[in-house]
């Protein structure tokens, strides 16, 4: 099964490259999901469940049309709490419980410019061969010591067969929403499919689920890991 299509971004605002990403995801309650969401907004469901998505990366290539990508401050780490909705227009997107950031000015950044939800975090992402080691600990704004700390042992491609309806509900997203003075607002996003493959729980310790105000989650999360996509992000729109 392919992927949706991407929309193409003519006039971006934001270049990244989201790089050696790995895809955490628990099923919830909608209701419970829907009360962290703006009522302007709708939780999508997938099978009758809500999902949450914990997704450490790294971000490489940081800058802005026009700029180059400065070397300490275009590379950092980042781990993104997210859930998926759909706005009054029927559009589908990403809505961010939280987003931690290894840059000071990348989480200053994203709160004033972009009205996300930054933290800055002491943060580290550590490849071994298959194994990756993702850390994170919350400095700013609190609470302090929020934590992320996820080791994940990387596999195979997903074979074509494999790349069904879930996975591209959970990792095919194209659109951020944020609000912005009481207003929704959205961005479009420009990437190629994710190139999935397997992917393996080693070691996992987090709170960030439960700081964000959901349950502690009560299953075995859904895996999927990739090395990375290009990425172009448009300007928010009303």
């Amino acid at each position: 099964m392919r992927a949706p299509a991407s929309p193409r971004v003519a006039r971006p605002v934001m270049y990244h490259r989201w790089s050696d990403i790995t895809f955490v995801h628990w099923r919830f309650p909608a209701d419970v999901v829907q009360a962290l969401v703006p009522g302007c907004l709708t939780v999508e469901t997938f099978d009758g469940t809500a999902w949450v998505g914990l997704t450490p990366l790294l971000m490489e290539g940081v800058r802005v049309p026009g700029t180059p990508a400065l070397p300490w401050l275009s590379r950092f780490p980042e781990t993104n709490l997210r859930t998926y909705v759909r706005d009054a227009r029927g559009r589908s997107g990403i809505w961010f419980l939280s987003m931690e950031a290894g840059r000071l000015p990348a989480a200053l950044g994203g709160r004033a410019g972009y009205w996300l939800p930054y933290f800055w975090s002491d943060m580290s992402v550590r490849t071994d061969g298959s194994l990756r080691r993702y850390r994170s600990r919350r400095r700013w704004p609190g609470p302090s010591g929020a934590r992320c700390d996820v080791d994940v042992e990387t596999g195979p491609d997903l074979a074509e067969g494999e790349l069904d309806e879930l996975a591209h509900f959970l990792t095919a997203r194209f659109r951020l929403f944020t609000v912005v003075a009481g207003r929704p607002a959205s961005a479009e996003v420009e990437h190629p499919p994710w190139p999935l493959r397997h992917a393996r729980l080693a070691g996992l310790d987090q709170d960030l689920v439960r700081v964000a105000g959901l349950p502690a989650p009560d299953q075995a999360p859904l895996l999927h890991a990739s090395p990375g996509v290009p990425v172009r992000v448009g300007l928010w729109s009303w």
